[in-house]
């Protein structure tokens, strides 16, 4: 047993690659495709011959050190239902299944909620504590540095599957099924190679030409609530992100499985792990969640299509000695805006709280066009711009699946900079808008992601911006602004005690 465990840590320890930017790594001639990744330009469809067969034995990397969320309560609670609530929702939020819920309360009838009500929240009767496998490295999960070697159309295509042939309407665009793929993997920063190994696990998509017809119009067996593969795909890539950094800021021990089943965390998993079962958690009946993070299920199909995943693995993704470049405020020297968003997701709502929201100057409230102007924050190449999102990639070398990255979101269509645009810091990036996502007022949101990892505003690098500290309450969109003994906290709306200047 203990030589075989020293060979478990051989083959864990040589599968990983050193992260982009750390002491290690040192890209020639500014591409990220160089050194390791190959010369010049990306490999086309990078794969790995499969593996392993059903059943056999499988050599994973060792645990990591335990690893423990909050603490749990010790009794019962109540909980006043509010406006919009629902008792899924409110099982979800406390770990409880929803029979539970309506037992402790004498109830038979879920729907049946009035705004004031009171209820009493068991504690959860869970089930035994979930496996400790590892099914994927973290880097596996983000849209990092390896996903630059996939060739997303031609591996769809050599593969002759449904996906190959499949197109959608995206908001009055005709997209492909590969278009959709990268989309998705840009706009959550989740591996397009995950996406495609979860499609495949659900329907067959990637390598079937004529999967069940069932699956055509609900391709991941969300319901048809959620028809079609984009907006199956954005569900599922926000529920990965949320499993993911969920366990990143140690705020969840249990799952709730569809079925109300409660499965407390091994642990010693890893954040990519937790987020596979976290998103499996959501779609599965406990026998089945049991089989789909099992050695024999998910890992079995992704190791099919790409291989062995820690293969890929790249650690630490994020070097525990990160420091962020120096950024300014994202608006001109001179000019004085409104700090109305503290910490909260970068992108949708499952995303790490990268973000924070400021709104230009003016008195009038709501959506209104602003001839403000966003500046950049710091030096850097314009990537992509589109749908209100404008992504800048600091260390230039086109890719911003490695290394430091900043997203202004809500930027207007006019006057916006183009892709392929080198910025100064300073220099103009569009004006703020509501354009993109859900927006109450016209403002620019900004997030920072590290080799595709969402970097949290109020976690161990907080933004620093002109000297401008940020950090938070514990409570999303709440926070503040520092600098020597000046602190500025967030509010939505306009007034003198949330303004702040370069």
């Amino acid at each position: 047993m203990f030589l075989l465990s020293i060979l478990v840590v051989i083959l864990a320890a040589g599968c990983v690659r050193p992260a982009p930017e750390s002491p290690v790594y040192a890209p020639a001639g500014g591409s990220a495709a160089s050194s390791e990744y190959g010369a010049g330009t990306p490999t086309a469809s990078f794969r790995f011959p499969p593996t392993r067969i059903p059943g056999s034995t499988i050599l994973t990397p060792t645990p990591d050190f335990a690893h423990y969320a909050v603490a749990t309560r010790s009794g019962p609670l109540t909980y006043t239902v509010r406006a919009g609530d629902t008792l899924g929702a409110i099982a979800q939020r406390y770990r409880v299944s929803v029979e539970a819920i309506l037992q402790a309360n004498g109830m038979s009838d879920p729907n049946r909620l009035e705004v004031g009500q009171t209820l009493t929240i068991p504690l959860p009767d869970p089930r035994p504590v979930g496996p400790s496998f590892k099914i994927i490295p973290d880097s596996e999960l983000v849209y990092g540095p390896m996903s630059i070697t996939l060739d997303l159309e031609d591996f769809i295509a050599d593969r002759g599957g449904y996906l190959a042939a499949y197109t959608q309407d995206i908001y009055g665009e005709t997209l492909t099924g590969a278009q959709i793929i990268r989309r998705v993997a840009e706009n959550y920063s989740v591996n397009p190679r995950l996406l495609l190994a979860i499609l495949e696990h659900r329907s067959g998509w990637v390598t079937k030409p004529n999967p069940d017809p069932a699956t055509w119009a609900d391709p991941l067996g969300i319901g048809a609530s959620s028809p079609g593969l984009y907006l199956q795909l954005t569900w599922a890539a926000n529920e990965l992100n949320r499993g993911y950094y969920s366990w990143r800021a140690g705020s969840i021990d249990a799952w709730v499985l569809a079925d109300g089943s409660v499965v407390p965390i091994a642990p010693t998993i890893n954040a990519g792990t937790a987020a596979v079962q976290g998103l499996f958690a959501r779609l599965d009946y406990y026998s089945a969640w049991v089989g789909d993070v099992s050695p024999d299920g998910f890992f079995y199909t992704y190791n099919r299509l790409f291989g062995y995943p820690f293969d890929l693995a790249i650690e630490p993704l994020v070097p525990s000695n990160l420091v962020q470049p120096p950024l300014r405020l994202p608006f001109s020297a001179g000019e004085t805006w409104f700090f109305t968003s503290g910490p909260h997701p970068g992108w949708d709502v499952g995303s790490a709280w990268a973000a924070l929201d400021f709104a230009p100057p003016g008195e009038e409230a709501g959506c209104v066009q602003s001839d403000f102007w966003v500046t950049a924050m710091a030096d850097g190449l314009i990537t992509r711009a589109f749908d209100g999102a404008v992504i800048q990639d600091l260390d230039g070398d086109g890719f911003e699946q490695t290394g430091w990255v900043i997203l202004y979101m809500h930027i207007e269509s006019r006057d916006r900079v183009q892709p392929g645009t080198f910025l100064r810091a300073g220099e103009r990036i569009g004006h703020p808008s509501c354009e993109g996502g859900l927006s109450n007022g016209t403002h620019v949101h900004v997030a920072r992601r590290f080799n595709g990892e969402w970097i949290a505003a109020d976690g161990n690098v907080p933004f620093n911006m002109d000297g401008w500290i940020s950090s938070g309450t514990g409570v999303a969109y709440d926070g503040y602004l520092r600098r020597g003994d000046q602190v500025v906290e967030a509010y939505d709306g306009a007034a003198p005690f949330n303004q702040i200047s370069p």
